[in-house]
């Protein structure tokens, strides 16, 4: 080999390694849009601070229809971005069938899971919602008045049913008697983009009782809270912050840190460890918000009492049932 030819090789393998450190993350979000005030927005603003923080950039895609889903996957491998974030359940099964196809790649399902054994190069990331849901129900049950609570769903599936259930554990932990009524918007996508639908079921809801609602529903959600205010009822938001929508009638918002699982996957970028990744209360990977939105809703008492029981749940003393592992629930039927 000449002098010129071991020039011009490590020349390549430099650029190829350059464009590789160099290489932009992607971030596609679930239906429903960048913009719903919750879940993917989570992931917008997890993105956002990371650009910010670093002064890199990133590419980023609003799907319109189930068919998009494959085609942005691929699309983001072939134009080399690394790594490609994506929220929802719903990109799991795309995931599974591209990542074979770009092993160099590395993808994220925030909310789904892909077979680690079967594609190494994806990272599963989950959430103990159950337990923030557990935190919130308490918190609902030692606001409400009447005794009876809600709950709005988004798309009926098991993810949204461990929020449900979690949730109801919560509340009965509280009072034993309360009353828990759970609706589900659909059972299609549609559901995570319906707000319509969400305030005619709060509605329903507040005729039977209740006083205060938990929406779990995505972009739904915000006719929930938006009909709970009008109604003169307390609601709870979800995955964001939403307690500065309706400041004062927010009671808190059950936190998911999909922008912290969004910002962390950045970061990492072409170094990504995959696999599976559970966040929990321990390590505040969920949680209840408060701030001076909530301020006057929350006594030092009722702190006191979820701070309590948060530790508990973190030192394993309190077993919050998680609807996933069986689906069942030992606090509410559906």
């Amino acid at each position: 080999m000449t002098l010129m030819q071991k020039f011009l090789g490590a020349a390549a393998t430099l650029a190829l390694s350059a464009g590789a450190a160099l290489a932009d993350p992607a971030l596609i979000y679930d239906l429903g849009g960048k913009f719903d005030k919750s879940f993917n927005e989570a992931a917008f603003n997890g993105a956002t601070k990371w650009a910010e923080e670093t002064g890199g950039t990133f590419k980023d895609i609003e799907l319109q229809s189930e068919a998009q889903r494959e085609q942005a996957l691929r699309r983001f491998a072939e134009a080399g971005f690394n790594p490609i974030v994506t929220t929802g359940f719903s990109m799991s099964t795309p995931i599974a069938s591209v990542a074979a196809d770009y092993p160099d790649t590395k993808f994220v399902t925030i909310d789904g899971f892909v077979d680690p054994a079967e594609h190494p190069n994806v990272l599963s990331i989950l959430f103990a919602e159950e337990q923030g849901s557990y935190l919130v129900g308490m918190l609902a049950a030692m606001a409400s008045k009447t005794g009876t609570v809600s709950f709005v769903g988004g798309m009926d599936i098991p993810l949204i049913r461990k929020f449900a259930c979690g949730y109801a554990q919560g509340v009965k932990a509280v009072n034993p008697d309360a009353t828990v009524i759970a609706n589900m918007t659909g059972t299609t996508p549609a559901a995570w983009n319906d707000p319509v639908k969400g305030s005619e079921l709060t509605k329903a809801q507040i005729s039977q009782g209740s006083d205060v609602v938990f929406a779990a529903a995505g972009g739904t959600g915000l006719g929930v809270l938006q009909t709970a205010a009008d109604e003169g009822i307390l609601s709870i938001g979800v995955d964001s912050n939403q307690n500065y929508l309706f400041p004062g009638k927010v009671l808190t918002s059950m936190l998911k840190r999909v922008d912290v699982a969004t910002a962390e996957a950045m970061t990492a970028g072409a170094d990504l460890e995959t696999g599976v990744k559970a966040l929990a209360l321990a390590g505040d990977g969920v949680g209840y918000a408060l701030d001076e939105n909530n301020a006057d809703l929350i006594t030092a008492d009722m702190q006191a009492t979820v701070e309590e029981a948060k530790a508990k749940i973190i030192a394993g003393e309190i077993t919050v049932h998680d609807y996933a592992s069986d689906d069942s629930c030992p606090a509410i039927s559906f």
